[in-house]
């Protein structure tokens, strides 16, 4: 008999959800998932009716070896384990608009790949105290909202909105739709970050230490803008930059 056809056992916890019928109805009643692993080579029907599922969400589906999920749990976890995430994403396209209708002036933050969580927690909690409105993260390569990143963020990621998006381009190109220039920090520039004028509605880019802002994302960007440097250590780790240029917006705007 398919061990993946047998009766669904599989129960939740604090943090996973064991088992492909336990994960359906999970999605179905609503519940905040941050991402599902699934065994390599996975198939049937009921795996068929999870993929399908997935496609009306924005929950990321990772193809792992079955010894991860082992490791994970011992329990019969059927093949998917579903990572049960701590907050609740938003959709920017609901909060831009919302954040105008106040009489504020959006400032948002969209990171193009920054996978580690405590860069993720640190980023947050700059961005909490200086009263950016939402970060925004792409559906793949970015860091995984756990207890490390909330550890980090000192409970910043409880109180600002994060949106998860599948296409980063098209998400700057609704803020800049919708009334935002696109700064992106990097240092294929010679223009400085004290050069664009952020008073104004202003969405800025970070991205990975290792890669940077995707090419696609910089062609997009209304401007360029690098932090200087003086010393032998040629970068700044992520969430300080994020913090240097957050505060010049900051500055600007008192």
């Amino acid at each position: 008999m398919d061990n993946f056809r047998r009766p669904q056992r599989a129960k939740e916890n604090n943090e996973f959800i064991f088992g492909i019928r336990a994960v359906i109805e999970a999605i179905k009643a609503g519940r905040d998932i941050e991402t599902i692993y699934q065994q390599r080579g996975l198939s049937g029907e009921l795996f068929l009716e999870l993929k399908a599922l997935l496609k009306d969400t924005l929950i990321p589906l990772n193809s792992v070896p079955v010894e991860k999920l082992n490791r994970m749990s011992q329990k019969n976890h059927q093949g998917i384990i579903a990572v049960i995430s701590p907050i609740t994403y938003q959709n920017i396209e609901d909060i831009v608009p919302a954040v105008f209708e106040k009489g504020e002036v959006p400032l948002i933050l969209v990171l193009d790949s920054v996978t580690d969580v405590r860069n993720m927690g640190a980023i947050a909690r700059t961005a909490a105290c200086v009263g950016v409105h939402a970060i925004v993260v792409p559906l793949k390569n970015a860091a995984q909202i756990n207890a490390d990143a909330i550890k980090t963020s000192a409970g910043a990621l409880f109180s600002i909105p994060i949106c998860r998006h599948s296409n980063l381009h098209k998400t700057c190109l609704f803020l800049q739709e919708s009334g935002l220039q696109i700064v992106a920090c990097t240092e294929k520039t010679n223009d400085f970050i004290y050069t664009p004028d952020y008073t104004v509605p202003t969405a800025i880019v970070m991205g990975s230490e290792d890669e940077g802002i995707s090419n696609e994302l910089l062609r997009v960007a209304d401007h360029l803008a690098k932090i200087p440097m003086s010393g032998k250590i040629e970068s700044l780790n992520v969430s300080v930059a994020a913090g240097v240029i957050l505060y010049e917006a900051v500055r600007q705007r008192m």
